[in-house]
């Protein structure tokens, strides 16, 4: 396993730097540019060009805006190889400080809406299969097609209009406090895009649990089972959802990793002060060195999970090997 782990590792490698270099050529054409913002934002008296004009190369000297996009290139994938993400135009701090800000929000919010995915699909998943057919298994298969259709945003929206409009609780707006530090508020500024978020994210896993149980249901060592006489849970749990949960994890991985960096409406929404509204507030500022941080640790995040998912299949499925 330690061999495949070093080979996937390095193959990883190549798709960490193509995604740099498609986030760099991405952001290297955006329409706009920070030095027209920063100029807006300063008042800078267009009326003179010449004024504008040096006004204008100032600041792109002092970004390093003018070299050609080659150059620009070979400077960012040196930095790279360096660990430099970059500075922010905006802040002058390093980048990768921005994300690192936002990470505890986003984490938090990544939490509770993967806890309420587990908590909801699993035992939707066994027991609409168990209960095949039966009033149960119809009504739980309405609900996993209703939450895998309905818009997420849009509900949480809704829920947060009732919230309100009947003082169900107080939802702050203008604060985002974690857990640890007022754990009253954060639950009530949370709740909401969590459970909405996480019915959502597992309406998939759902669905996939359902077809995986009742096909596994049907294999032979499970009749088996059956005969000699084991009880209903530990021919559910230990024999039959261990081998339906395997294409299960690859689910569930991918939704670990795009948790990470899709909750970026429910963060606008909610006013949650995390990754997603940070990346939205850099791209609406051209602020180029962000961006490109912010999309790159979420793809080497991404890439490494799908990586850990692969190795977990060795531990359900004993049958597997790594060569």
């Amino acid at each position: 396993m330690r061999n495949y782990a070093i080979r996937r590792a390095l193959i990883n490698i190549p798709v960490i730097w193509f995604v740099a270099t498609l986030v760099f050529l991405a952001t290297s054409v955006l329409p706009g540019d920070f030095v027209a913002n920063r100029l807006a934002l300063q008042g800078i008296n267009t009326s003179d060009p010449a004024q504008f004009a040096r006004s204008v190369e100032a600041i792109k000297e002092d970004l390093g805006l003018n070299d050609p996009v080659h150059v620009r290139y070979m400077n960012y994938m040196g930095s790279l190889l360096r660990g430099d993400l970059g500075t922010s135009f905006e802040s002058k701090r390093p980048a990768v400080d921005s994300f690192m800000d936002g990470l505890p929000y986003t984490l938090q919010l990544s939490v509770m809406t993967f806890f309420f995915a587990i908590i909801t699909s699993i035992p939707i998943g066994i027991i609409s299969a168990i209960r095949q057919d039966t009033w149960l298994d119809y009504i739980l298969r309405i609900f996993a097609i209703t939450a895998l259709a309905a818009p997420n945003f849009w509900v949480a929206t809704m829920i947060l209009l009732y919230v309100v409009k009947f003082s169900l609780f107080s939802v702050p707006i203008t604060e985002s406090p974690l857990l640890w530090e007022d754990p009253a508020t954060s639950f009530s500024k949370y709740i909401i895009p969590a459970v909405v978020g996480g019915i959502a994210s597992g309406a998939t896993t759902m669905r996939l649990l359902r077809s995986q149980m009742l096909e596994v249901l049907r294999q032979d060592y499970i009749r088996t089972a059956w005969a000699k006489g084991l009880g209903e849970r530990l021919v559910i749990l230990r024999h039959a959802l261990k081998n339906a949960f395997i294409p299960v994890m690859t689910v569930l991985g991918l939704s670990i990793a795009t948790l990470l960096s899709g909750n970026v409406v429910f963060e606008y929404i909610f006013g949650i002060n995390g990754i997603g509204n940070r990346i939205l507030r850099a791209i609406q500022a051209r602020d180029v060195p962000v961006v490109q941080a912010f999309v790159l640790i979420i793809a080497t995040f991404v890439v490494f999970v799908n990586l850990i998912v692969d190795l977990l299949y060795g531990l359900l499925d004993p049958r597997i090997r790594y060569s």
